[in-house]
């Protein structure tokens, strides 16, 4: 055992738990993916972009973290482990795909549609460094998550674009 698992010492000699751990380590960064769409131009630097809400993963900066056990959050966990650095992954083109086709059962993985059911015209994703706000900052901004963008990890698309075809 390394010395940060002395604590399993006390109950080691009986042999009724292992350290088993699903993590080998913790990041110490916290990196998410966020989704948007926009019913405008996408090449327009005017255009809005709303974003989709997950049931669990952090998003919107102002919302609390949520606790879903014993249930399981699959498309949220499956967007941590993309955020990690998992990027050959064809479920997400996939997701994509759907989103911009306002596949219903898609959109009942999420918490929020800003299109109300209605197909986006263009859909992207973006990576951010998230972390914890400051007490300070919770008080004067009322945010749980400060989040600074690192950068596209899917570019403007659309169906239009042939990309998704």
């Amino acid at each position: 055992f390394a010395h940060r698992q002395l604590m399993n010492a006390s109950f080691n000699r009986w042999h009724l738990v292992n350290a088993y751990g699903a993590f080998g380590s913790v990041t110490q960064e916290r990196y998410e993916v966020v989704v948007e769409g926009t019913a405008d131009d996408p090449g327009d630097p005017e255009a809005q972009w709303r974003e989709y809400g997950f049931k669990g993963k952090p998003g919107e900066v102002d919302r609390l973290p949520r606790q879903y056990a014993p249930y399981h959050l699959r498309l949220d966990w499956l967007m941590w482990f993309l955020a990690l650095g998992s990027r050959d992954s064809p479920w997400f083109e996939v997701f994509l795909l759907r989103l911009l086709e306002a596949d219903r059962p898609t959109l009942k993985l999420l918490r929020h549609d800003p299109f109300g059911g209605e197909p986006p015209r263009a859909i992207r994703a973006r990576m951010f460094l998230y972390r914890f706000a400051t007490h300070a900052e919770k008080r004067a901004t009322g945010d749980v998550w400060v989040r600074s963008e690192v950068g596209d990890l899917v570019p403007p698309v659309s169906l239009r674009s042939g990309q998704y075809e």
